[in-house]
């Protein structure tokens, strides 16, 4: 009896050892993955910006250390729907999706303000619609906060081979590069077409079998970017004031 309530004691102390191991190490994966996925994310929003990174360097090539250092580096203000900036918040801190669920009116922008060689490049988020699930994408202006400096777009269900082109084909996102926003200082945006661009300021090729995926980065776009319309009016200008 006596040894049988020692094997019994025994046994409880190490379940318990091992219920804490297992809290503990679930707790390590946890903060791991959390890790990973805010630094997955901050690749994803310098890729907007990949032609102009140190070194000419591919966003793929980066350490973790070198993404994280370059997001030390960046004024990452957030911004409310009237273009007025937050204070307490960095841009990092805002959750795109949860936001989108908000009223529009408090909704929270954040703004991701990158230099290179003197210029400063604005790389705005925005989210919306493709035919399966939810897209969103970033996209960066340069310094005349007109000309689209580079473009990355990401989704949730798109289709392999059709939709999930936006993500997968480089091609489609390197469209942007160049692209204007604005038509004699009226916000217009950039229209993907089907058939292919017939505007090279203005419009992009669409994707060939998803014209839904297509016409969600088009509407993504056009509303995402016309959020940051205040913000970027005051941007104008203090341009103009320190000229």
């Amino acid at each position: 009896m006596e040894s049988t309530k020692y094997v019994i004691i025994f046994i409880l102390i190490l379940t318990g050892a091992v219920a804490i191991s297992l809290t503990g190490l679930r707790e390590a994966t946890k903060s791991q993955a959390a890790t990973n996925e805010d630094i997955f994310n901050k690749r994803a929003i310098l890729t907007a910006v990949e032609n102009y990174l140190p070194g000419g360097k591919k966003v793929s090539e980066l350490s973790d250390q070198e993404v994280l250092a370059l997001f030390d580096e960046m004024k990452q203000p957030v911004v409310n729907m009237e273009g007025e900036p937050i204070e307490g918040v960095k841009a990092e801190d805002i959750n795109m999706a949860k936001e989108r669920k908000k009223p529009e009116p408090e909704r929270r922008l954040p703004v991701y303000i990158y230099e290179h060689d003197g210029e400063k490049f604005y790389i705005l988020s925005v989210r919306g619609n493709g035919l399966w699930d939810e897209i969103w994408g970033n996209i960066a202006l340069k310094s005349d906060l007109n000309t689209v400096a580079g473009a990355a777009f990401d989704h949730k269900g798109e289709t392999p081979g059709l939709g999930a082109e936006i993500k997968d084909n480089p091609a489609f996102a390197k469209q942007f590069q160049g692209k204007k926003i604005y038509d004699d200082g009226e916000y217009v945006s950039i229209k993907v077409r089907k058939g292919g661009a017939k505007d090279d300021t203005y419009e992009v090729d669409g994707i060939s079998g998803a014209t839904v995926t297509a016409d969600g980065v088009e509407e993504m776009l056009y509303r995402g970017i016309k959020y940051y319309q205040p913000y970027l009016k005051d941007l104008k200008q203090q341009s103009l004031l320190v000229q």
